[in-house]
């Protein structure tokens, strides 16, 4: 288990360390998913074995929570940023590509630590605190992506399937894309709060623990 959260947080240490060497070298932020496409599409990709490692209790997470942050950070890196280029340059893109990654960071930092027993306050702190920031930070980016992907998506007919076809079947791309963006009304508050709920939970047992000692 230590090895592989090791292995997960270093993951999202490569896709930061290319983000950073990225805008030393460009002297600026704009178009910089560019120098992280590769490996944010192969570790993201990787990420849907999280859900299974939640089904067996290799990682303590929920499994309901874990699968729709893993599918719906899948559905993006390929269903809209891979397929519709023209997002790429979107700062939207860069937005939720740096929460995501310091999320992550901070996640798998806080699984190592808690299996060797020596769990830094200050990672805990982060682990239920960043989060009020990063977690409206990276839906922003999602939503703001898929927005800005919507015109080309209509004007190009994007994986959508119009009748007559010999299955009798049709599919909008673009508007199931503007039902993904209305899913995140009721979706989002819920998880947010549960994180919230969580941080008071976990935050008040360490200041008591404190006291006592």
């Amino acid at each position: 288990l230590f090895i592989l959260d090791s292995l997960l947080s270093f993951r999202w240490l490569v896709i930061a360390v290319g983000l950073v060497r990225a805008y030393l070298a460009k002297g600026s932020y704009h178009s910089l998913y560019y120098s992280i496409e590769k490996p944010l599409k192969f570790f993201q990709t990787g990420a849907l074995l999280e859900i299974l490692h939640c089904a067996f209790g290799i990682v303590p997470s929920s499994v309901v929570l874990t699968a729709f942050q893993v599918m719906s950070r899948v559905f993006l890196t390929w269903a809209v940023t891979h397929s519709v280029k023209e997002v790429q340059t979107e700062d939207s893109v860069l937005l939720f590509v740096v929460a995501w990654t310091i999320t992550e960071i901070i996640r798998y930092s806080f699984y190592t630590f808690s299996l060797l027993n020596h769990l830094p306050y200050l990672i805990k702190w982060a682990r239920y605190t960043l989060f009020i920031v990063l977690y409206p930070m990276g839906v922003s980016g999602e939503l703001l992506t898929i927005y800005a992907a919507l015109p080309f998506v209509r004007q190009s007919g994007l994986y959508s399937i119009s009748l007559p076809n010999k299955y009798n079947f049709s599919f909008d791309y673009y508007t199931f894309l503007i039902l993904v963006m209305i899913s995140y009304i009721p979706i989002f508050p819920q998880l947010y709060f549960h994180m919230l709920h969580q941080r008071r939970k976990v935050l008040s047992h360490t200041e008591e623990h404190k006291k006592s000692e």
